[in-house]
């Protein structure tokens, strides 16, 4: 298994566990769940509303099952420039977080939205470990 493949599968186990906890306890505040956000306990208060945002975390977690599932089938079939193609082009949508949910993850943390406080930060820790393992990871690949 080469550096590539690692960490292609490394990311897509992670987002694999995010699924689960999406699916299976969107409640929880670790591991990405929606508990975080003050409004999905108040999205219980009305059943039309709460349907709405499951439907909304369901989908989410079924387009990151569809990213999961292509990048097993990139692992073990895709040539070694699909999987470094691969590698550039999850740090380029990666890096999307920042132009759309960062912004509204802090402005959400900010206004008392988000428990624990401070937790938009955490999640750009995250977020910017990957990027930068990403990187890394091209680099090696590459020299």
């Amino acid at each position: 298994m080469n550096i590539l493949q690692i960490g292609i599968l490394v990311f897509a186990s992670i987002e694999f566990l995010n699924i689960i906890m999406l699916y299976f306890n969107p409640d929880s505040k670790m591991g990405n769940g929606v508990g975080v956000f003050n409004a999905w306990a108040e999205s219980k208060k009305d059943e039309r509303i709460h349907e709405f945002v499951k439907y909304l975390i369901n989908w989410v977690a079924g387009a990151k099952l569809i990213f999961v599932m292509m990048a097993v089938v990139i692992i073990i079939w895709g040539s070694y420039l699909v999987q470094l193609l691969t590698v550039a082009a999850l740090i380029l949508s990666i890096l999307s977080f920042y132009w759309r949910l960062f912004p509204a993850i802090i402005k959400l943390d900010k206004k008392g939205e988000i428990t624990p406080k401070g937790y938009s930060k955490t999640l750009a820790l995250m977020i910017t470990s990957f990027i930068v393992g990403f990187i890394i990871i091209l680099i090696i690949a590459l020299v």
